[in-house]
């Protein structure tokens, strides 16, 4: 691997968190190093990153309060053998290569093999089917959304795939506009080896309050998902860190960043100026519409009542414990309007009509 090919693994100490992830979500290896005169310093994984973010730590700080000064490297000559056996040992997915003055010279990667195993979780997934769409007219004046296409899949089969291929193959369906549409579809085009429930709404009962149909029916820990998003994560280590955190639910959250397009003046009581700043940026977690829930949080749920699951959570932040799970921005994919919706049909490579 060539010095330029090395750039898009390596940042410098001084560069925030956000630019960094912004990297890492270009480069698709999850991984930087951090370089001082191509001297490996310490390296950033998105999982350094999620965890500084849990901690409540700000996304604007340097990489180096994030990154893992404890790391492991090889000589740039080492054969894939060792590098397949050192990675398997550390899990990690790729391991920097040095010359003989200690200077980065290589990448070695884990996944130039047979990518790795994927354990297999085998939880229901209950998935929120039951809106109008109204973002997406006129293309839901027509079809329901959770059949809107992406390429040859509907966007909720797209949902569906994606969870089977980490053993999730018991799917309920929350429906109510276009319903009778929606159960011909699937019932026409029957998945092998999925289990497909409908329940129906009588009312439009929001994103939370078709919930209720499923107390005393779903006894088990189970994910959530709006019909219109795609978390582009591994679903393993979500559900693992929702079952060690105890959380009664856990909100996938994305980082994102907005740019304002004017420079901004803050002013003292006295009206003089304190600070001009030039088209700042913020930084923030938003809701992607993807959770992991306990059968418990049901119970807060109300009967055949108009909710939105924002709502039913708030009620619950003072009387359980509600955690998050951050990706990044490139992780989350939204088909909620029809910029997002393009967005998501380019990530698939999905070619214009």
């Amino acid at each position: 691997m060539s010095i330029s090919d090395l750039s898009q693994f390596v940042v410098s100490k001084n560069l925030s968190i956000i630019k960094a992830m912004e990297i890492i979500n270009r480069n698709s290896k999850s991984t930087l190093f951090v370089c001082e005169d191509d001297r490996v310093l310490a390296t950033l994984t998105d999982g350094d990153i999620r965890r500084h973010i849990l901690a409540g730590k700000a996304l604007s700080a340097s990489v180096m309060e994030a990154a893992n000064r404890h790391f492991h490297t090889l000589p740039e000559s080492s054969n894939y053998n060792e590098v397949y056996e050192l990675c398997d040992k550390l899990a990690i997915k790729m391991i920097p290569g040095v010359d003989k003055d200690g200077k980065l010279a290589t990448v070695f990667f884990n996944d130039q093999r047979t990518s790795l195993i994927v354990k297999k979780i085998d939880t229901p997934v209950v998935i929120m089917a039951g809106g109008k769409g109204t973002r997406l007219y006129p293309y839901t004046k027509v079809l329901p959304k959770p059949l809107i296409p992406i390429g040859d899949l509907t966007i909720t089969e797209h949902i569906m795939s994606r969870f089977f291929e980490y053993g999730c193959d018991t799917f309920v369906m929350i429906i109510n506009h276009k319903k009778e549409m929606i159960k011909a579809y699937f019932s026409e085009n029957k998945k092998e080896n999925i289990v497909l429930t409908f329940f129906e709404e009588d009312k439009f009962l929001g994103t939370g309050g078709g919930l209720s149909l499923l107390r005393s029916r779903i006894t088990e820990t189970f994910f959530f998902t709006n019909c219109d998003i795609l978390i582009l994560e591994n679903y393993n280590t979500i559900y693992e860190h929702h079952k060690t955190s105890g959380n009664i639910l856990t909100m996938v959250c994305a980082t994102k960043t907005l740019s304002f397009p004017y420079g901004t003046v803050d002013i003292g009581e006295d009206g003089t100026i304190k600070e001009l700043l030039e088209k700042p940026s913020y930084s923030f977690l938003t809701n992607t519409g993807f959770y992991i829930i306990e059968p418990k949080f049901l119970d807060y749920v109300p009967d055949n009542t108009f909710v939105h699951i924002t709502d039913i959570i708030q009620e619950c932040i003072d009387k359980e414990k509600i955690g998050i799970y951050p990706v990044s921005e490139a992780q989350w994919l939204d088909m909620g309007n029809h910029d997002d919706m393009e967005k998501m049909r380019d990530k698939f490579q999905v070619p214009e009509n």
